[in-house]
């Protein structure tokens, strides 16, 4: 058994490991070249969060997903550089509208250069990655631009809330299957696309993407308030503070609103408050550790991942699917 990927995933036949890792490095090859510029500070900027690493969770489904056809295709390749230069650019744009400092591991690039520059290096992935696309045909353009529609739409959602009357925890989760279900998809297809498989086949490694990368946000939200630092890779309690609005801390809105419990309004009324207070602050993720909100969190999690588990029945066994079983169990693993 060896070990690629993100979260440690196992690969049970060396062969599929050699090709994974050499695609991976191929990709990781890529996202270099596409970040060079003739102006050394642009290469600078825009290799900034290459260069900090990530798990490159994409460009793996990607490889994983081109088994399925012909996985040495050409189009594999750069369509694994496409997405995670998307990703990657959005990270940037991301950064700047959360003030974050730290990303990675290494300051931030608005941190570092300003808004302006941390906003135009984003705008120059979207410009690279657009570039590699245009080689690789009009569906995979139209694919993309439809990707990041929806990608653009989930963040405007997210910015502007639920609308009055509309569920907030289905709000949130039409976000996030715009803002990360949305490219994990496309991920999958590109995948399955560009290696000749079977249309069936396309369809369903799109609709495993989507719901995987659903899950993998709610994973997400679950560590932020159970995991220590070490588990997380940041300060637990990060989107708490920022005042994000997670799904523990909706289920957590959902329970108060419904039973009135005095305990459940008072830790609403903490979380409506000053959470710059590190006392406070410290209560609220203690007591969110321990509420039912965040089993509820847990399950909701489980369910999309075993959802996407289950989207992959009808594909033919191998070492691949295997692979994207694991996937699935590496994530509800994560959310404990």
């Amino acid at each position: 058994m060896t070990v690629v990927g993100p979260f440690g995933l196992s690969v049970r036949d060396q062969a599929l490991e050699t090709d994974v890792q050499a695609g991976l490095a191929a990709v990781e090859a890529g996202l270099l070249e596409a970040t060079k510029s003739e102006v050394p500070f642009i290469t600078e900027a825009a290799q900034h969060l290459v260069r900090a690493g990530g798990k490159r969770f994409r460009p793996l489904l990607v490889m994983l997903a081109s088994r399925f056809g012909d996985p040495y295709a050409p189009g594999i390749v750069p369509s694994a550089v496409v997405v995670e230069l998307t990703h990657l650019a959005t990270l940037y744009h991301d950064d700047v509208m959360d003030e974050a400092d730290v990303r990675r591991g290494v300051a931030s690039a608005n941190a570092r250069w300003g808004n302006s520059v941390a906003v135009l290096t984003g705008d120059f992935l979207f410009a690279r990655a657009s570039h590699i696309l245009a080689d690789l045909g009009p569906e995979a353009v139209r694919i993309q631009a439809e990707a990041f529609e929806r990608l653009v739409t989930g963040q405007i959602l997210e910015t502007a809330g639920p609308r009055d009357g509309r569920d907030p925890v289905a709000h949130y989760l039409d976000v996030i299957a715009g803002k990360t279900g949305s490219l994990i998809a496309v991920s999958g297809r590109f995948g399955a696309l560009m290696s000749g498989a079977d249309e069936s086949v396309v369809d369903i490694l799109t609709q495993y993407g989507e719901r995987l990368g659903t899950a993998f946000q709610l994973a997400d939200d679950v560590l932020d308030i159970a995991s220590d630092s070490h588990e997380s890779g940041k300060t637990p309690g990060t989107d708490l503070r920022e005042g994000i609005p997670t799904l523990p801390v909706l289920r957590l809105r959902e329970m108060a609103a419904q039973g009135g419990d005095p305990g459940d309004l008072e830790l609403v009324g903490l979380l409506d408050g000053d959470l710059s207070d590190d006392a406070v602050h410290a209560e609220v993720l203690a007591r969110l550790r321990v509420h039912p909100a965040l089993e509820q969190a847990r399950r909701d999690t489980i369910r999309y991942a075993q959802d996407a588990r289950a989207t992959l029945a009808p594909l033919p066994e191998c070492f691949a699917k295997s692979a994207l079983e694991e996937l699935c169990d590496a994530v509800v693993h994560r959310a404990g």
